[in-house]
């Protein structure tokens, strides 16, 4: 079941198109990665969805109905450029936030004081925003994006200026939310996180969507049929069926080859490989999302 589809949408400032006629579909409850290099039209996207502009043609629907104002209550939003008041006290603007959406009083402040807790920042209750760093304030910001418990929740770029320590925070915050049904756009240049996180990806670049799909299906359809392969004895040949890459030592005295078949099985590969060096583990290696970007991207 779709949370979200966006359909046909096209969008245009001046001479430059933004989106060209691009059509995605979120599946409730999933994490789904927004992609494409800068400029590419993320943000004009995202901006349509969350009503901050109007796209020129196209159609939107939110479970199921067309998007209104109404659908604002059930989407939260983290744009990459930061929108906290500063000099505001950390307490008093998320609870002023939080009765924009909608909560009351008494339940905004218990939320509050329960999401301080969980991010490990119960004292910043009166702490002034522009007296915190650049990753102190990303997390009262993720804070003020999730009080009032959205359907949709939409993250630009959520990582950025966070230490290790409380990237993992928010990481399994965000794991929290969906478990409990929530569902997360992300959007980020980061591919690690994407490898990590995500459920399902649209590619965008140069306004039009090259790129849809399951995360593992799409992992599955770039596969170059190459294949890690530890043997006791270093592999030095295999019939031209295959192709040699490398064949380097590993840390426990053995070697580690990457063999490409360029016609014929895996059964097959293996029977050869048989041939010349005992085997202790044979796995297929599969393109990363970086590699499947910057294919992509580069219009290979």
């Amino acid at each position: 079941m779709n949370i979200l589809q966006v359909k046909n949408v096209v969008k245009q400032y001046a001479n430059h198109t933004a989106l060209n006629n691009v059509s995605i579909n979120v599946s409730k409850g999933s994490i789904y990665g927004l992609l494409g290099p800068n400029g590419a039209g993320k943000t004009s996207l995202i901006r349509i969805i969350t009503q901050i502009t109007a796209a020129d043609s196209g159609e939107i629907l939110m479970h199921g109905e067309p998007l209104t104002p109404k659908h604002i209550q059930d989407i939260g939003y983290m744009p990459e450029e930061r929108g906290l008041y500063r000099k505001m006290k950390v307490g008093e603007q998320l609870l002023y936030l939080a009765r924009l959406k909608g909560v009351g009083l008494a339940e905004a402040k218990n939320r509050i004081r329960d999401w301080l807790r969980r991010l490990d920042i119960e004292s910043w209750w009166n702490k002034n925003v522009e007296d915190l760093s650049k990753g102190m304030q990303q997390k009262v910001q993720f804070i003020a994006t999730v009080l009032h418990q959205p359907d949709l929740i939409i993250l630009d770029e959520p990582f950025s200026g966070l230490d290790p320590v409380n990237e993992n925070i928010i990481r399994d915050e965000i794991l929290a939310l969906r478990k409990k049904g929530s569902t997360i756009i992300f959007s980020t240049h980061r591919m690690e996180t994407v490898e990590e996180l995500c459920d399902e990806i649209t590619l965008i670049n140069k306004a039009q969507k090259i790129l849809e799909g399951k995360k593992r299906l799409i992992k599955e359809d770039y596969k170059t049929h190459t294949f890690l392969v530890e043997t006791v004895e270093k592999l030095t040949q295999v019939s031209n069926q295959f192709r040699l890459i490398e064949s380097k030592p590993n840390e426990n005295g053995n070697f580690v080859s990457r063999v490409k078949i360029l016609h014929g099985t895996n059964n097959e590969l293996i029977n050869e490989i048989m041939r010349y060096a005992n085997i202790i583990s044979f796995k297929e290696e599969l393109p990363t999302m970086h590699d499947i970007f910057v294919e992509l991207v580069k219009g290979k």
